[in-house]
């Protein structure tokens, strides 16, 4: 999958431009011009911080169809925070969830 070409599409079905994507996802206006005037490909952090504007997940970013959840307010609040934990938080975290099934 072309990630750069991934991220064009979600921004031109939301039409939204490099400005609008900076805003909402945090990252400086250098980062996203860098994504597509270099074709620097993002990292996972800044992928999951373009992810978290989206308002998708990175695996529904890496999805081949064209189908995608939205999520509500609580759900994107949710993933705003566990993108902020250390992996050790969020192995407890999980750990937690599956104990709670």
């Amino acid at each position: 999958m072309d990630v750069i070409k991934r991220i064009d599409m979600l921004m031109k079905e939301r039409n939204w431009s490099d400005y609008k994507l900076s805003a909402e996802s945090g990252l400086s206006s250098s980062t996203i011009a860098n994504i597509h005037r270099r074709n620097t490909v993002p990292s996972i952090s800044t992928l999951e911080s373009i992810c978290s504007a989206f308002g998708i997940t990175l695996a529904q970013f890496f999805t081949e169809d064209s189908y995608t959840v939205q999520l509500n307010s609580e759900q994107q609040d949710l993933f705003h925070q566990w993108i902020a934990l250390t992996d050790n938080q969020k192995d407890l975290i999980y750990q937690l969830i599956k104990e709670m099934k």
